[in-house]
């Protein structure tokens, strides 16, 4: 039971990472499995990164992550599909994105806006684990449920970025900074 409800909390997790992931192959020119890898291993170890850190803050600090982790992914968010939706309008010639989603820079700011969410997992998994092996397991199946999904995503995007062409990078924005207030308006609203 424990590792089903495992698998579900890191497929459920993923979803963020996924449509930038997404996002992310919509966006690469001469896309190369290193580009597909690069997005697994970024969002696979944040999103177990930050279950991790949670688990170890525990309850005590819960409320401090609560009132800022919607803000903080909007605000990262925001700023990448802003940059991209920039830089896709001040372009003469669209052959590809202007804005390089695997700099080492985008990459961790996807990475950590995608898994802030999972901080907050991690503190509620604090309280209800037994131990410290059903702690980690999860948090293990959580980072390589996420590693596959986004992996795939960055595929799935490719095939769509090639149907796309030049709108690519404008649609990769809106999705970025869709995903951005979807988190905002999930932990103002509901």
């Amino acid at each position: 039971m424990i590792i089903l409800t495992a698998i579900l909390t890191g497929i459920g997790l993923s979803m963020d990472a996924f449509a930038v992931s997404v996002t992310n192959g919509m966006c690469t020119g001469k896309l190369k499995f290193r580009h597909a890898l690069a997005d697994g291993l970024t969002f696979g170890f944040f999103q177990a990164l930050m279950p991790l850190i949670g688990l170890f803050v525990g309850l005590h600090f819960m409320q401090l992550i609560e009132t800022a982790d919607h803000w903080i992914a909007f605000a990262l968010l925001a700023f990448i599909g802003g940059n991209m939706i920039r830089g896709a309008l001040k372009k003469d010639e669209i052959e590809e994105c202007a804005v390089n989603p695997y700099t080492v820079k985008n990459l961790l700011l996807q990475g950590i806006a995608t898994s802030i969410d999972a901080l907050a997992v991690g503190v509620g998994l604090s309280a209800t684990m037994t131990g410290y092996g059903e702690a980690l397991v999860t948090v293990v199946i959580i980072g390589i449920s996420t590693f596959i999904i986004s992996t795939a995503g960055v595929y799935i995007g490719r095939l769509f970025g090639g149907m796309l062409k030049e709108k690519a990078e404008i649609l990769g924005g809106i999705i970025l900074i869709g995903i951005g207030l979807k988190i905002l308006i999930e932990h103002l609203f509901f």
